[in-house]
């Protein structure tokens, strides 16, 4: 029959822990945090393979969910609350919007997600989809919200707790420690904001920026300079006109790669307040030219 994963019972636990008897008129109940659906319950995330029906979206529309496809259930049912915290009042609304952007903005804690339905307002339904196939939700999700898990993800045993834990950081009720030998980051700890590569690590991030202080302080060559700068970036360019002989050196070329690392914005965020006007004196006289 179909059962609750450790991963969401522990996502469950952690949201009771913190909304459960939080300051305020109305917190969040363990009857309102639910996983696995009711025995009438058929098709969707709340079923595992005993009740899934055929071509049931939750298996068939992600190769992640037919490759997860277990007896455990995938999904989280999160009721209403109404709690203080940090000066403020924080709702299921509150929440679920601050959920839904964080996966609009693909945040690395929120890539097993795949999606929620919810309403802002207690009338109109609405529902993220990561897969783009829907964008509303039936009437009950007026008054709760639904998340969704890719079916692998579940099965991999995969920590879901992150996101909540920092939303629950954000709005105050979980504290954010000081930094101690116990709290320090590990190197082998993945980055939580995007950069472009969810597998980045802080040792990756040290390892450029040394990279680049290298790159930036030393004669091209120079022992400890790992990586060379990627073919064509500023850098690159600049560090092939220091490697040749002064008259041999393109300033136009050097010009032109530093140039291409920077947006107009920073362009003239970096030009002397005294050069301003004769910069936009000259730009302007070229344009009509």
């Amino acid at each position: 029959m179909t059962r609750a994963p450790a991963n969401l019972l522990a996502l469950r636990s952690l949201l009771l822990t913190h909304l459960d008897n939080a300051p305020g008129p109305d917190d969040l109940d363990p009857a309102e945090v639910g996983i696995v659906g009711d025995p009438s319950h058929r098709g969707g995330y709340h079923c595992g393979s005993d009740r899934v029906v055929k071509n049931d979206y939750s298996v068939v529309e992600s190769s992640r969910d037919r490759a997860g496809l277990t007896l455990d259930a995938a999904a989280l049912d999160v009721g209403q609350f109404e709690v203080r915290s940090g000066g403020r009042t924080h709702t299921l609304a509150s929440f679920s919007a601050w959920c839904v952007a964080q996966c609009a903005a693909n945040a690395a804690d929120t890539r097993d997600i795949r999606e929620i339905i919810y309403s802002l307002d207690g009338s109109t339904v609405k529902r993220w989809d990561r897969l783009g196939k829907r964008s509303s939700g039936d009437s009950s999700h007026r008054w709760h919200t639904h998340f969704s898990f890719f079916r692998d993800a579940i099965k991999a045993g995969r920590d879901q707790r992150p996101l909540f834990r920092r939303y629950l950081t954000t709005i105050g009720l979980i504290a954010t420690p000081p930094l101690t030998e116990e709290t320090e980051m590990e190197l082998t700890d993945k980055i939580q904001r995007d950069t472009g590569r969810p597998q980045r690590t802080v040792d990756d991030v040290l390892a450029d920026l040394s990279n680049l202080r290298n790159w930036l302080v030393s004669a091209p060559g120079s022992p400890g300079v790992v990586g060379a700068p990627a073919p064509g970036s500023p850098i690159a360019v600049i560090a092939a006109a220091a490697d040749r002989p002064a008259g041999d050196r393109d300033e136009q070329a050097i010009i032109a790669g530093v140039l291409a690392g920077l947006t107009p914005e920073k362009i003239a965020a970096a030009i002397p307040p005294a050069m301003a006007k004769q910069v936009a004196d000259e730009l302007a006289r070229r344009l009509v030219a």
